[in-house]
């Protein structure tokens, strides 16, 4: 059904376009994430027909994540500088209320292999360790005005590194931007083209180059991984998401205008309830049939 497919993509898009869970968790809430990675795989090296039944599907579901992407991306640049603490609780609650549901669909997966719970440790620990270690959160924010060839190449490995975690389900590909301290040039540049303003082109082209590589390159070792080693996979993508509600926190610190780390002080208690009211509402869509 188009409609089902439509939504499905614009709630990835969503998801996709703010730091918090990434658009491959929500396609994992909603219960098609094996079958939109199998339909890259296939677009990419599947037989005619598999090809044919993969393009189908993700138009339908490509044309919902457009439409989701340019709203948000039309909205966020407005508010998310204003409302950053209050943004990033929203964030929190999507993390959060999103990991029982994921352990919950992936309970016997993952209670059959016990053994591979140190792998959340590993994503906690490189999530952590790229946060803190990232020189933009140590107060100096990016800026895109000028695009010297370093800092060209460290927009298109951001594309790279962004898609290949808005694939995966756990961390945001948006949260991984926040912590490179691109996130908020990254949708401002996208909202000036959107509004033919084409000076920021070479920004967008660049970051778009980078994601076209990322996403053919994640794809099939996703797939695989998924395929023969799911419980370890499963339990890395927990990881990646607890280690991102610390990126979260630190996220303010990395705007061109860096403010605080957000605190108990700044946590807005609503937003983070909202949040959390989205992703269980998103797991109740699950229902719907494709």
């Amino acid at each position: 059904m188009y409609l089902v497919q439509f939504i499905r993509g614009f709630c990835m898009a969503l998801a996709d376009s703010v730091p918090g869970v990434s658009g491959g968790t929500v396609a994992f809430l909603l219960g098609f994430y094996d079958q939109f990675i199998d339909s890259i795989d296939d677009l990419i090296t599947g037989s005619r027909e598999k090809k044919k039944a993969a393009l189908f599907f993700l138009i339908k579901l490509g044309t919902g994540w457009v439409c989701g992407m340019i709203l948000a991306i039309l909205i966020l640049a407005s508010v998310f500088d204003a409302h950053i603490y209050a943004i990033s609780s929203l964030f929190i609650g999507f993390i959060i209320f999103a990991i029982p549901i994921i352990f919950r669909e992936e309970k016997n997966c993952l209670a059959a292999k016990k053994s591979a719970i140190p792998f959340v440790l590993i994503g906690v620990a490189i999530v952590t360790a790229i946060t803190y270690f990232n020189p933009s959160s140590g107060g100096e924010g990016v800026s895109l005005e000028h695009l010297t060839p370093g800092l060209a190449l460290f927009v298109f490995l951001a594309g790279m590194i962004a898609i290949c975690a808005m694939v995966l389900p756990g961390i945001s590909g948006s949260t991984l931007l926040l912590i490179m301290g691109l996130y908020l040039p990254v949708v401002t540049a996208i909202k000036d083209i959107l509004h033919l303003n084409f000076a920021a082109f070479p920004t967008v082209f660049i970051f778009g180059c980078g994601v076209l590589v990322g996403i053919f390159g994640v794809v099939k070792l996703i797939r695989k991984a998924l395929d023969h080693f799911r419980a370890q996979t499963i339990y890395l993508i927990i990881g990646l998401m607890l280690g991102s509600i610390y990126a979260v926190v630190m996220g303010p610190t990395t705007l061109e205008v860096p403010q605080p780390a957000m605190t108990l002080h700044d946590f807005n208690i609503l937003f983070f309830v909202i949040g959390g009211a989205l992703i269980i509402g998103l797991q109740k869509m699950k229902d719907l049939k494709a």
